[in-house]
């Protein structure tokens, strides 16, 4: 791990959009957030675009998640930027392109070459939206920009100083935080609990998230606080989020979010979602 001592990266910022990832919510977030020198070890279990983790910069962190595509791509962002990069270079905005690409089979490509594919389609799908199939297929249409930044070569940088140190890991969130003591700040982002069951999506990776999974995040979140971690937990402000968590002690506060990945442009706007902490702010 890093030392405390380790310069603060300014520019470090996702390099990867994500549905529901949390750039545009960091402003209202950030007069929850634990004192950065307060944060023993830095747990985010559901990595997506690691946003939270690039504006805190703990001195010591642990992320991960279950898609292991995503991580593989963070290791290979933090160990390898150059080679990544130049595996960047020779992709193209070009639809019949992107379905070649995409139906390529990840498992025949170098770690390199998996983590430029996902990069690449990540930049020019649909909505910069990442989800798998049955079969753990990425499955998302061609997204139509006119110039999108496939290769971010500043930010791809940055995003890699900012790593060192940092354990990546491909694993279930329980396995994450087993290690996790008094000190330690975690933080979750699951895929949301639906609101209803149109804006159902849980389909970054095959397994999927449903409900039974937010019940065994929840008891996490009991054993975390028994343990003296401090918690914080984004999600919908869906009734079962409400029942999981409320009774419990928890600080639970609203913030504004803008939903932005429905196809009807109609139903895209300001949305309710919830912050929950086993602390006070």
């Amino acid at each position: 791990m890093p030392s405390s001592s380790r310069p603060f990266i300014a520019e470090a910022a996702p390099f990867l959009k994500w549905a529901g990832g949390k750039s545009r919510l960091l402003s209202q977030y950030q007069p929850f957030l634990p004192p950065g020198d307060a944060i023993r070890r830095y747990y985010e279990p559901f990595i997506g675009s690691a946003a939270l983790y690039f504006h805190l910069q703990p001195a010591a962190a642990r992320l991960s998640d279950c898609n292991w595509k995503l991580v593989e791509t963070y290791r290979v962002v933090r160990d390898q930027p150059e080679a990544l990069i130049a595996a960047l270079q020779p992709h193209k905005n070009e639809k019949s392109y992107y379905y070649e690409v995409r139906a390529q089979n990840p498992r025949q490509l170098s770690p390199v070459e998996r983590a430029a594919r996902l990069i690449y389609m990540n930049k020019t799908c649909y909505n910069g939206l990442y989800r798998e199939n049955q079969k753990g297929e990425f499955n998302v249409p061609f997204g139509r920009y006119k110039r999108p930044k496939i290769c971010d070569r500043e930010r791809l940088y940055a995003a890699s100083e900012a790593l060192q140190g940092v354990d990546l890991c491909h694993e279930d969130f329980a396995e994450a935080i087993a290690d996790a003591g008094r000190g330690d700040f975690v933080y979750f982002d699951p895929p949301y609990v639906p609101l209803n069951a149109t804006s159902s999506f849980t389909g970054y990776s095959r397994y999927g998230f449903d409900d039974g999974d937010h019940r065994r995040l929840a008891q996490a979140v009991h054993e975390l606080t028994a343990r003296g971690c401090q918690v914080m937990l984004s999600n919908s402000s869906a009734p079962l989020v409400y029942n999981l968590y409320q009774g419990h002690d928890y600080h639970i506060e609203q913030v504004q979010a803008r939903r932005n990945i429905n196809s009807k442009t109609h139903r895209r706007g300001p949305v309710t979602e919830l912050l929950i902490m086993n602390y006070r702010p």
